[in-house]
């Protein structure tokens, strides 16, 4: 990519955008979004460009909002003949839908991807996909990061002895073992039954965790019902400390509370969804260097496998 290219802010995170942008020492190019008094979305871009690859910051949590400003700026850009047209996701919403888990049901991640491809985006750039598989939803190169490579390097630095990762469900194994390795520590997994959506009936701890710095690793805190009961059993079990980190905070309904009155010591989210509350047990970490240096690469066409832990 030896052609010119511009960073475009949407307004879901427009601080994460500002970061990004100044660690790539690049204004934000300037565009109007507009939006009537009915909801609909105006977007303008306010100069030319043409020929020009256009990076769309904008995590698409809700409301739904997010993703209609981020199609109809696609859309704005493919009509400015942009040459290629860039969205960045660092939160990808609708990502739990990634499967047909019962009859009759959509599957919203891949009408997500299919919307993005429709409206003209040529690749997207985004952090801890819910499930990997939703990276062949697309028919455009998507660039998959991970939260690892900020959380990592701090867990190390908090230099605690007797260190455990938890996964608080199976389904996150696999992101679990990674952090295990890296880490060079214990892995324990937890198996939980939901008999509605948010709400977790049983859950039971594989593995031990006596007397151990226990960090329970996942990609989303959304109500914190299932990292809350992760943690109090966890913490039956004889841990020492119990932590979280969570590359997506999203802490809908009585999500802060939950925490508050849990036996979390910290949790650690990034800045993909802005934080804006208040709770001191909550740290956030920044991803804006990492999504920085991953677009220097796609502009500079050079590889980007310096940014994973395997």
């Amino acid at each position: 990519m030896d052609y010119e290219y511009v960073l475009v802010a949407g307004r879901a995170n427009p601080e994460l955008a500002r970061r990004i942008a100044e660690y790539l020492n690049k204004p934000l190019f300037p565009v109007d979004i507009l939006q009537f008094k009915d909801g609909e979305i105006q977007v303008y871009f306010n100069d030319t460009i043409r020929g020009k690859n256009v990076f769309i910051i904008q995590p698409t949590f809700a409301p739904s909002d997010n993703i209609i400003e981020l199609l109809i700026t696609i859309d704005a850009a493919k009509r400015a003949s942009a040459r290629n047209i860039v969205a960045v996701m660092p939160y990808f919403g609708y990502a739990r839908q990634d499967r047909k888990d019962k009859p009759r049901t959509s599957i919203g991640a891949k009408l997500m991807c299919n919307l993005l491809t429709a409206a003209g985006v040529t690749r997207v750039i985004t952090m801890d996909l819910h499930a990997d598989q939703i990276q062949g939803f697309f028919e455009v190169p998507v660039d998959h990061l991970f939260a690892s490579n900020v959380f990592i390097p701090f867990v190390k630095a908090m230099n605690l002895d007797n260190l455990c990762i938890a996964s608080p469900d199976t389904g996150g194994t696999k992101r679990a073992s990674t952090y295990a390795k890296a880490l060079n520590c214990d892995l324990v997994i937890g198996y939980k039954h939901r008999e509605k959506q948010n709400e977790v009936a049983t859950l039971q701890i594989l593995g031990d965790v006596q007397d151990k710095n226990v960090i329970i690793v996942d990609d989303i805190i959304d109500t914190a019902g299932t990292l809350c009961k992760a943690a109090a059993r966890i913490k039956e079990m004889g841990a020492r400390t119990v932590r979280a980190m969570c590359a997506h905070g999203l802490f809908s309904g009585n999500a802060i509370e939950n925490i508050e009155n849990s036996v979390l010591d910290e949790v650690l989210i990034t800045d993909t969804i802005p934080f804006r509350k208040s709770c001191d047990r909550i740290k956030v970490v920044s991803v804006s260097e990492l999504m920085a240096k991953v677009i220097q690469s796609v502009v500079d066409d050079t590889s980007i496998s310096t940014h994973y832990y395997v």
